[in-house]
């Protein structure tokens, strides 16, 4: 197991090794890969689907001095996440998914 702390002061966490992890796009400008997510070279994200169904992001960045940060997401946040990174299947069973919900 390998227990990751949110940053929002609750102490809830989740399980790494049970998530489903997505990896930010990059886009190459001619010098530097540039993060969809961020729009930076230096600030990174990882988005997580977490094995209970919670999406979490996860912020890293380059910069000394800098923290990592992780924090719980709503799907309709997820899904533009996923979108902006382009993942479209993904995108799609998030948004459906949220739908469902929103209907509920």
């Amino acid at each position: 197991m390998k227990r990751t702390v949110l940053t929002d002061g609750s102490g809830r966490w989740f399980d790494r090794s049970k998530a489903e992890a997505f990896e930010e796009s990059t886009e190459w400008n001619g010098s530097n890969h540039i993060s969809l997510a961020t729009g930076s070279q230096w600030e990174h994200q990882t988005l997580w689907r977490t094995a209970g169904g919670r999406w979490i992001v996860e912020s890293t960045s380059q910069w000394q001095g800098s923290r990592d940060t992780r924090v719980e997401v709503t799907n309709e946040q997820a899904a533009r996440w996923l979108s902006v990174n382009e993942y479209d299947e993904a995108h799609e069973a998030c948004a459906v998914e949220y739908a469902a919900l929103e209907v509920a």
